[in-house]
């Protein structure tokens, strides 16, 4: 997989070539957002967990030069349970949601979830999410831009526009 990226807000200018597999319990919705949390976040030591073979850590974690994780990253609606957990086991944490969240924030409200103001979590809009999903492939190339929180995604001659929505966790 090869993705041009261009996260203007944050000054990230990279050419990314990186092997992505879909586990067989992973949704393509799932394995989309997975995919763009890497871009959106992408940094020094980012990497993929080994997946469902290591369900303690997180999704996608950035780490120091020490193997510290300093990034949390985790995919969809994690229970309160591990939001308390990756809060703790990192300076910040980080969750992408591609489904909707209201359902999932009333089940964490009020929970104890480890200085739960810290935790930054964003939607990913469904139809970026669709376009992605339609237009898997096993050698897939796209250009992403990041720009004032907008999302342009070139893909197979198309672009795709989208924005992500920060989402308060209610603390």
């Amino acid at each position: 997989m090869t993705v041009s990226l261009a996260h203007v807000d944050r000054g990230v200018y990279e050419q990314l070539e990186f092997r992505m597999a879909m586990h067989p319990s992973e949704s393509p919705e799932y394995f989309v957002a997975r995919l763009l949390a890497y871009c959106l976040e992408y940094r020094e030591g980012i990497a993929f967990s080994k997946g469902v073979s290591d369900p303690d850590d997180p999704t996608v974690s950035v780490r120091d030069l020490t193997g510290t994780i300093t990034t949390w990253i985790e995919i969809g609606l994690p229970d309160a349970a591990r939001l308390h957990k990756a809060s703790k086991a990192a300076p910040r944490t980080v969750v992408y949601t591609h489904k909707d969240p209201t359902v999932w924030l009333r089940q964490i409200a009020g929970e104890r979830i480890h200085k739960v103001e810290r935790i930054e979590c964003y939607r990913l809009e469904r139809e970026l999410i669709e376009a992605l999903v339609e237009k898997l492939d096993r050698r897939m190339s796209f250009e992403l831009s990041i720009t004032d929180g907008d999302l342009f995604l070139n893909l197979a001659n198309s672009t795709i526009t989208s924005s992500i929505q920060r989402i308060s966790l209610g603390a």
